[in-house]
């Protein structure tokens, strides 16, 4: 039978079934030592006043990477952010319209430095502690986007980009912090990346904080792109 459909191609194509295909897309930003998740608000009346991730069904002529920085572009009007695919999710009732089948993409930036150009539907930077329910599956992808964000970033410097140019310790915890979700230990934190030795003292101090000013750091990417083979990580 196989043999028969592959020569006819057409027939082969009608006998494949239907399915959609979509991507959706985390973007995590940092503001503020909290870390957010774009937004929107779905247009299903079922899942009325219910936020969803950004996404779109894939086109026939476009590969999942085109299609998801089309949506980012056509829902933020940003076009210099790196995405990533994640996983795929395919539950036969994640959709309530039938079977589809999305592609998650994930993207980690710095939100002072990544402007909306469109807010329509109420697209928004929001809070990823106080998501507890979104429309579709979206709070299924978005928690495994935000595990694979917490398992990378502690085998990549990826938080580095998220800071100033000149950071203190203080900042650089806080990212770690808002990003795992969970409290570090002050000393031991400070000598891990001691002994990683990827920190640039820059022999200056912060100016104008209300606490106790901090010596400032900078991230040597220089030496990170020379060892990342035998970068094994931060465990904390």
């Amino acid at each position: 039978m196989i043999q028969q459909l592959i020569k006819d191609p057409v027939q082969l194509v009608r006998k494949y079934p239907s399915v959609p295909l979509t991507v959706d897309c985390a973007i995590f930003g940092f503001d503020e030592n909290e870390l957010k998740v774009l937004v929107i608000k779905s247009d299903l009346e079922q899942f009325k006043d219910k936020f969803s991730l950004l996404g779109d069904i894939v086109k026939s002529d476009e590969e999942l990477d085109e299609a998801a920085y089309r949506v980012l572009k056509e829902r933020t009007g940003m076009t210099d952010v790196f995405l990533e695919q994640v996983r795929t999710f395919s539950h036969p009732k994640r959709h309530p319209g039938g079977r589809v089948v999305t592609a998650a993409y994930c993207s980690l930036l710095n939100i002072q430095h990544h402007q909306l150009k469109i807010t329509d539907n109420d697209l928004h930077w929001h809070s990823v502690n106080s998501l507890t329910e979104m429309a579709f599956d979206h709070k299924q992808i978005l928690d495994a986007c935000y595990a694979w964000l917490q398992k990378n970033i502690q085998e990549h410097p990826l938080g580095f980009n998220l800071l100033p140019d000149k950071f203190s310790l203080r900042e650089l915890q806080n990212l770690y912090e808002a990003i795992l979700g969970m409290r570090l230990d002050r000393r031991n934190f400070r000598k891990k990346f001691a002994s990683m030795d990827l920190l640039i003292d820059l022999n200056e101090m912060e100016q104008d904080v209300p606490h106790r000013p901090g010596k400032l750091y900078q991230f040597n990417f220089e030496k990170y792109e020379q060892r990342k083979r035998k970068f094994i990580g931060i465990d904390f």
